[in-house]
């Protein structure tokens, strides 16, 4: 889910002014983080902008980044870059499509060097229309882990579909084969989290990992009024 950069997401500039130095922004599609000017920043995405515009038509090609590195997260994490590559590094309203969350978020600390930031946010289903689904459990999300889940199942697409567009269920085979094969193609919400339930999964993720850092800046959904975001500092 992207939305503009504007008003709406205003609380962000308080944690973007945290930001030093040379940095990684993956998933900015068409909502680049505001950086302050001492900072720069390449981008990285699963497609170009060209084939974002092909998932995504209601998109203007103008308003996208221009990706720098094409990488899949779920297949092959961030493993064209190496180990503390950057100053920092941004997730926004990204972690919520990925297969294994867990794994994505050792990713972004092991490429970020100790002192370096970390800034993830993700949808509160709350503010959402995720509203009408259940929550992603820890259980759930760590068996993908230890599976090395590489693949978002069609599972939780129907559950996408049955929680967002329940009429899409009255539709005929043929149809709704055409609807899953779109959300499957858009990479819709994998996983939904409160940011209350968002927060603990990024604590026991980071205790399940062993990284060691401190959470320096966060909004809730109730600040907001859409996402938990957060910035964090690698030790």
């Amino acid at each position: 889910m992207k939305v503009s950069e504007d008003h709406v997401l205003s609380h962000r500039k308080h944690g973007y002014e945290l930001l030093r130095g040379a940095g990684l922004e993956i998933g900015a599609f068409n909502v680049p983080a505001c950086l302050p000017d001492d900072c720069s920043v390449e981008y990285c995405d699963v497609v170009t902008r060209e084939e974002a515009i092909g998932f995504f038509p209601e998109l203007c090609l103008e308003d996208l980044v221009e990706v720098d590195h094409i990488c899949d997260l779920d297949m092959d994490g961030l493993n064209v870059f190496t180990e503390s590559a950057f100053d920092f590094v941004i997730l926004n309203h990204v972690i919520e499509h990925v297969a294994n969350p867990i794994f994505v978020i050792d990713e972004l600390f092991r490429i970020c060097r100790p002192g370096g930031m970390v800034v993830v946010s993700a949808p509160d289903k709350d503010f959402t229309f995720d509203k009408n689904r259940d929550l992603t459990p820890f259980a759930h999300l760590l068996g993908e882990y230890n599976k090395e889940t590489k693949y978002v199942s069609d599972e939780h697409y129907l559950d996408f579909l049955q929680g967002v567009h329940p009429e899409v269920m009255e539709l005929s085979d043929e149809e709704f084969a055409a609807c899953l094969k779109s959300v499957r193609a858009r990479r819709e919400h994998a996983h939904v989290w409160t940011s209350q339930s968002f927060e603990e999964f990024f604590l026991e993720s980071l205790s399940l990992l062993g990284i060691e850092a401190r959470c320096v800046f966060e909004r809730s959904g109730s600040d907001t009024s859409i996402e938990y975001f957060s910035v964090w500092e690698k030790y």
